[in-house]
């Protein structure tokens, strides 16, 4: 086979070498655009993003698209079947599922990401200060971390609910006190591999001080894992809103989350199978539409996969 012969200006390139010459000359595309490049061909992804920004808006609309309240009884109509009058049917206490379901959906949308956001913030700190300055203060950081982390989880929230009682801001403080170990220890991990780097070292030669360090090398290096693990963690709030509303120590009634209407359906789950069936669908296909989204863009960043 003949090879290709590319006509230039003052040279000609052949074969190979025209084929080269052509990738040398694409136009260069930086970290994050070609991040979103493989993001964007990645169609799974893209549909689980679909899914969560769908969820998010029927959050917002939802409720408004009926003329009940979310916490209004009506006895007379109490367990009622799915229909034009009421799309998800109603509860025990005649209350419309289709406008408790969507006012759930703020709750449980609000608690997974306030409270992941939280414990990122936090697990960055921490983690970061801590890998950073080393020595016997990271030491003794780690073994509180230690402690804490043997603590069960329940525990924390059983003693925040009693002292300043139920409701979507104890269940964040919970999430909050334990839920940034993890992300701390990833982080302190990222940072004592980083610190050692080059350029690193150059800045600490020109003087950078160690905050400046913090924020403007190592945190913008670090980005790629944290924005991963924060999108991990949002699924992971959401179920645990759902298993503690579940058990009865979640949001306060009438206020209520996906969790809360699985707990109420499963009283009724052989007579009323809906009034289950329907919050534990979206509980479902939100996380797992988190968790297809957060491996698309863990993918995505994966400097390794870069081309």
């Amino acid at each position: 086979m003949a090879d290709t012969v590319y006509e230039l200006d003052d040279f000609t390139l052949v074969g190979k070498d025209a084929e080269r010459s052509e990738t040398v000359n694409r136009p260069s595309i930086s970290y994050w655009q070609d991040a979103g490049r493989r993001l964007r061909s990645n169609k799974i992804a893209m549909i689980a993003m679909m899914v969560i920004a769908l969820y998010a808006l029927m959050a917002i609309l939802g409720p408004m698209m009926v003329p009940y309240q979310y916490n209004t009884t009506e006895l007379t109509q109490n367990n009622l079947s799915m229909s034009k009058e009421h799309i998800f049917g109603t509860d025990a206490l005649g209350r419309d599922l289709w406008a408790r379901v969507w006012v759930g959906a703020r709750v449980s949308l609000m608690i997974g990401l306030v409270a992941a956001v939280i414990q990122t913030t936090i697990g960055v700190f921490i983690g970061g200060i801590s890998g950073y300055i080393g020595g016997n203060f990271d030491l003794i950081l780690m073994r509180i971390i230690d402690i804490l982390n043997a603590v069960p989880f329940l525990i924390f929230v059983i003693l925040i609910m009693m002292i300043f009682g139920a409701g979507v801001i104890p269940i964040i403080m919970a999430f909050a006190i334990t839920g940034w170990i993890q992300m701390a220890r990833l982080v302190r991990g990222q940072v004592l591999q980083l610190k050692e780097q080059e350029f690193i070292l150059a800045s600490k030669a020109l003087g950078a001080s160690p905050v400046r360090l913090i924020i403007k090398h190592l945190i913008p290096n670090m980005a790629g894992v944290i924005i991963v693990t924060l999108t991990m963690r949002i699924p992971q709030a959401i179920f645990t809103e759902a298993f503690l509303s579940y058990i009865g120590i979640g949001v306060k009634p009438p206020m209520t989350s996906w969790g809360q209407l699985a707990n109420m359906g499963a009283q009724c789950m052989r007579v009323y199978p809906y009034q289950l069936l329907i919050p534990a669908f979206f509980i479902s296909t939100m996380m797992l539409a988190l968790q297809i989204f957060g491996d698309g863009l863990r993918d995505a960043l994966d400097p390794k996969q870069r081309r």
